[in-house]
């Protein structure tokens, strides 16, 4: 047995193959921990400062203890940097055997006998999906495990990856003529006969929401299940546990059963009527809700007649499809699995129309070409536990922001975590001396009408100190939109905008350019890894609370008044400091990364609940003077007197 006090020292076998590491005590007491946890069966939430190498922390013991383990990640992105780069370290280092897997979900894999039926297809592709799909019938020669991502001349998102995946819906399964070279099957075997498996949070809660007709595929046999970034579960497994029916997978259904009576049904002239029926009136649907891009409550839908007459419409045409599927059905395979799926998403429809429980909250979401409509749990903190309970495998839960003012009560209760252990490692990062909070004096109410024009005044004399080289993230589009048209002729940094390029391009942009500003919503507050004097500021228009309008939320924050409680302090507020948490995480990323926080929002200071998220917030120094800010940005060693306490 390998001892991980060793293991982790200076001179001990992650040393020997990691240039520069340092041991850091966080590390070793969190694998400690871990282990202590594994060998007794303790469940156990572990939360991580940025800094402390929870990756290996728990990869370690994980590997040690010989069980199954499956571990799961934020993101596609953190799994595949977990597989290809974190293992191949930890198995280099430990000099002990062991089989890993990296499983996705299938439409993560190419599918050869859709690509196949794309390019065979009668039906005409304008041009982009055309050389689309002929890149993709290049790589598919080449590829060895099928996964999309390693498809770099198309995006992820691009549209034609649907012509050359499969879903749960339009897979043939072992009637598919290519099951024996099937990538998806391939990845699967490997994940049942491996000691340990990556996953990532949606493919988890996937396996999980299946409980139902048995366990999924990968829970049965896990012995351990760590879940990374576990901030972000609670979530993923509400939108996976509830039902969602989009205006786009109505019209795909309409188009694949198109495509099979082209093949095999032209003497069932009323099933091409079906399916082009079911497109126009989805259309249609779209239309009723207006341009607006919005998510409401469903009582909007019921209150508006226009979109219920479309609503009814679309039913009836789904159900008309289906008989005429009903009757075609028997022709060929393809045909029956589209009139299956057709039945499945008929009865969806119904369940989340007709839904009187009260145990759901339904609601409505309109994107620029499509729409969604959804059912989903008011919560899943029984579900969670009753499924914990069912399947006795450890669980360890970690993060670098799983507590609010060092307690864990909101992200226990959330999963329903009864007795579970809880652990808090501090960031080895010397914050005190690398960076500073900076919160100016006569900041604007957040609702006020100029509170945008208002803090980029503030703002502009902060980014010339830190010479550009910022992140300023915003708890709304509207808000990021605002800022950049003021800033656009401000400055003379580089700008980059949220929206006006993929993710990934903008952050290699900002790397690259060293000098940017880059304005950003959520989905840079979290997941975003940039390190050295390219980012050295983090500036934050307003606390991150929820929008109390958004559907799912009002509902989740009624249901909490209505048990007695108090939403905004069980709720709001603590959701609100873990993704500030998040937020600020983003400033500093190594031993070496010096820089500034600003806040805009003076509820921080003038309202009871901002002590919260001081309470939160790293041992930064504080000050409201922009002098202090200047005088930090002008001295690689701050020598400066700075105020220690916010006033």
């Amino acid at each position: 047995m390998i001892e991980l006090k060793s293991f982790f020292s200076n001179d001990g076998a992650l040393a020997d193959i990691l240039e520069g590491y340092q041991a850091r005590a966080a590390q070793t007491e969190m694998a400690e921990a871990i282990a202590n946890a594994i060998d007794e069966n303790q469940n156990l939430i572990a939360e991580a400062g940025t800094g402390t190498g929870k990756t290996f922390a728990y990869l370690l013991p994980a590997i040690l203890s010989g069980k199954k383990v499956v571990i799961s990640t934020g993101t596609k992105n953190l799994q595949d940097q977990l597989f290809n780069k974190d293992l191949p370290i930890i198995r280099k280092a430990l000099k002990t055997p062991f089989v890993a897997a990296l499983l996705k979900g299938r439409s993560n894999y190419l599918c050869k006998y859709r690509l196949q039926n794309s390019l065979d297809s009668s039906f005409g592709f304008n041009k982009e999906e055309a050389a689309a799909l002929t890149k993709i019938k290049s790589w598919a020669k080449r590829t060895k495990i099928g996964d999309i991502a390693e498809m770099t001349e198309l995006t992820e998102g691009d549209p034609a990856w649907y012509l050359a995946t499969s879903t749960v819906d339009n897979c043939l399964g072992q009637d598919c003529p290519d099951y024996s070279e099937c990538f998806l099957m391939k990845a699967r075997k490997k994940a049942q006969e491996c000691d340990l498996l990556v996953v990532n949070h949606h493919l988890l809660c996937a396996d999980w929401s299946i409980r139902e007709s048995g366990f999924g595929e990968l829970l049965p046999h896990a012995e351990v299940v760590i879940v990374d970034e576990a901030h972000q579960l609670a979530e993923t497994a509400s939108n996976f546990l509830g039902i969602h029916i989009g205006g786009k997978q109505l019209i795909d259904l309409s188009k694949d059963s198109l495509i099979e009576y082209h093949k095999a049904a032209t003497d069932l002239p009323d099933l091409r009527a079906a399916c082009e029926d079911l497109e126009h009136e989805v259309k249609d649907l779209r239309l009723a809700f207006g341009l607006e891009l919005k998510r409401g409550d469903w009582k909007e839908i019921k209150n508006n007649p226009k979109v219920m007459a479309g609503l009814n419409a679309v039913k009836e045409q789904l159900q008309r499809l289906c008989g005429q599927l009903k009757l075609a059905s028997v022709k060929t395979k393809e045909l029956d699995l589209c009139y299956k799926r057709a039945e499945d998403v008929s009865q969806q429809l119904q369940d989340i129309v007709d839904d009187k429980s009260g145990q759901w909250i339904r609601w409505y979401e309109t994107h620029r070409k499509t729409f969604t409509l959804s059912r989903t749990p008011l919560d899943i903190a029984k579900e969670f536990k009753a499924f914990m309970q069912q399947h006795k495998a450890t669980w360890i839960f970690t993060s670098a922001t799983l507590s609010v003012a060092d307690k864990f009560d909101h992200f226990a209760n959330n999963l329903g975590l009864a007795d579970t252990l809880g652990k808090q490692w501090g960031s080895p990062f010397d914050y005190a001396n690398h960076s500073l909070f900076y919160h100016p004096k006569g900041l604007p109410k957040p609702d006020d009408a100029n509170f945008i024009p208002t803090i980029v005044e503030f703002v502009i004399p902060v980014l010339e100190a830190s010479r550009g080289r910022a992140f300023f993230l915003f708890t709304s589009h509207r808000a990021l939109k605002q800022a950049a048209e003021l800033l656009e002729n401000r400055i003379d940094f580089p700008l980059l905008i949220q929206g006006s390029k993929p993710k990934a391009q903008l952050l290699d942009q900002f790397k690259r350019l060293g000098n940017a500003v880059l304005l950003g919503t959520a989905s840079f507050w979290e997941g975003v890894d940039v390190r050295g004097e390219t980012l050295s500021c983090v500036i934050i228009d307003k606390l991150p609370f929820s929008s109390p309008g958004d559907p799912v939320l009002k509902a989740r924050l009624d249901a909490i008044t209505e048990h007695g409680g108090n939403p905004f302090f069980e709720h709001q507020l603590p959701t609100a400091v873990i993704a500030l948490r998040q937020g600020i995480g983003r400033l500093i990323r190594d031993e070496t990364d010096r820089g500034v926080l600003m806040v805009c929002d003076p509820r921080l200071l003038k309202r009871s609940y901002g002590q919260q998220f001081l309470d939160s917030v790293p041992a930064m120094k504080r000050t409201r003077d922009i002098a202090d800010v200047r005088a930090f940005f002008q001295s690689e060693e701050t020598q400066v007197n700075l105020v220690e306490l916010i006033q």
